[in-house]
């Protein structure tokens, strides 16, 4: 093959790379979004999330992030977090909540916001944060794995940091319905089927706890149901009958068959439909 030839090669080659990312204008915005294909820091100039105040029956997990998220804004040190537990109870809304409280009084604190798909990208993603006088909280959602999921050994890349280390100013959080990140199902399944059961799951179970906090949260009791309710109508200046209130409440979450924050909100949300207030 001649040298004109491979030069032709490489050329093409060339062309059809993704352009590198530039800098990123980190004072765009307090949070972003990282996407692939090409690689890009997409900010947002408003994040979905609710008053870190009107978030009931998580008070436990509410101050440890807080805390957490506060020393590690303020530099010091502070450790990764999996948020676990039952659906709809605020895992996510905690997260942005936390960041909202805290951005109002240090700026510097940005989150960036990962998709799982996204994952194996995580290495790129963290070059580009590293050394910016910015702190960052990795944030990605709804995380687990399924048995031939190979994306979990990129999420080491932010726990454990490799060989170069988990830059300083990065700090990584996460939700899941799992507490070790994958089917209890898949779990007993490999134990079972291994030569040597404990080996063949401790590299997938131990990915759990190479974080430092674990927050539990667990379905909410009626009374904690009603008060998030309450909280919401006094937060947006609703007035209603306390009983008429209760009693549709109560019925709500029984045509859903479950009670959560998440439910609470979607029933607030049509109260105030009902009573011709915007929730902008």
């Amino acid at each position: 093959m001649t040298e004109m030839t491979l030069t032709r090669i490489a050329e093409a080659l060339e062309r059809m790379a993704p352009a590198p990312l530039a800098a990123p204008d980190l004072d765009a915005a307090s949070a972003f979004v990282w996407h692939v294909e090409p690689d890009r820091l997409i900010p947002v100039p408003e994040v979905n999330r609710v008053a870190l105040e009107l978030l009931v029956g998580i008070n436990r997990s509410r101050d440890t992030l807080l805390d957490n998220t506060r020393r590690f804004a303020a530099g010091f040190g502070a450790n990764n977090a999996l948020l676990w537990g039952a659906r709809g109870m605020g895992k996510s809304s905690l997260v942005k909540a936390v960041h909202g409280a805290i951005h109002a009084d240090l700026p510097g604190l940005k989150l960036v916001e990962l998709q799982r798909e996204d994952l194996p990208s995580v290495g790129r993603l963290l070059n580009h944060l590293r050394g910016s006088e910015h702190r960052f909280i990795l944030f990605c959602d709804d995380l687990s794995f399924s048995h031939d999921d190979q994306h979990y050994k990129s999420l080491k890349a932010v726990l454990d940091g490799g060989i170069e280390g988990r830059p300083e100013n990065v700090l990584f959080y996460a939700t899941s319905n799992r507490r070790h990140l994958m089917p209890r199902d898949m779990i007993e399944n490999e134990r079972q089927s291994a030569i040597n059961p404990s080996e063949a799951v401790e590299e997938k179970v131990s990915l759990s706890d190479r974080f430092g906090l674990w927050l539990g949260f667990h379905p909410c009791d009626q009374d904690e149901y009603l008060a998030m309710i309450d909280g919401y109508c006094a937060a947006h200046g609703i007035s209603i009958d306390a009983a008429t209130l209760r009693a549709e409440a109560i019925e709500w979450q029984a045509t859903r068959g479950a009670r959560s924050g998440r439910v609470a909100w979607q029933f607030f949300c049509d109260l105030a439909g009902r009573n011709g207030v915007a929730l902008g």
